[in-house]
């Protein structure tokens, strides 16, 4: 399967999205799909198979409970690819900072010169 493939289904993105906060047991993973979703423990169970079959998770046995954490492994090969298109959005998202960073200075100084006890 196609690490796209992978990432385009929403349940597989927010269990990896929890994943990267650190390693996850099975049942707080699928305590929180559940509710979010809706599905069953064993649909959840599914969704983590696929992940870990294709490079997103690794798991690993603490007694009775599984321990589920990131692997990017398929992560460094999706970013890999996407390299290619970089070039269509980084101009945009460095113009972007470049005017956050300009309406952040107006603020400061704008603020600066509002503070009371300046001589006007």
């Amino acid at each position: 399967m196609h690490a796209f493939d992978v990432l385009g289904d929403p349940v597989r993105r927010r269990i990896l999205e929890l994943l990267a906060g650190g390693e996850q047991a099975s049942g707080a993973v699928t305590e929180v799909v559940r509710a979010e979703f809706g599905i069953s423990q064993p649909a959840v169970s599914q969704h983590l198979k696929v992940l870990r079959d294709n490079g997103f998770a690794t798991v690993r046995a603490d007694g009775a409970r599984r321990l589920y954490a990131v692997d990017d492994t398929a992560l460094r090969e999706a970013d890999v690819w996407l390299g290619r298109f970089r070039r269509f959005w980084a101009p945009h998202l460095d113009a972007m900072a470049t005017e956050v960073a300009r309406g952040k200075r107006q603020r400061r100084l704008a603020a600066a010169d509002n503070e009371p006890g300046d001589p006007a």
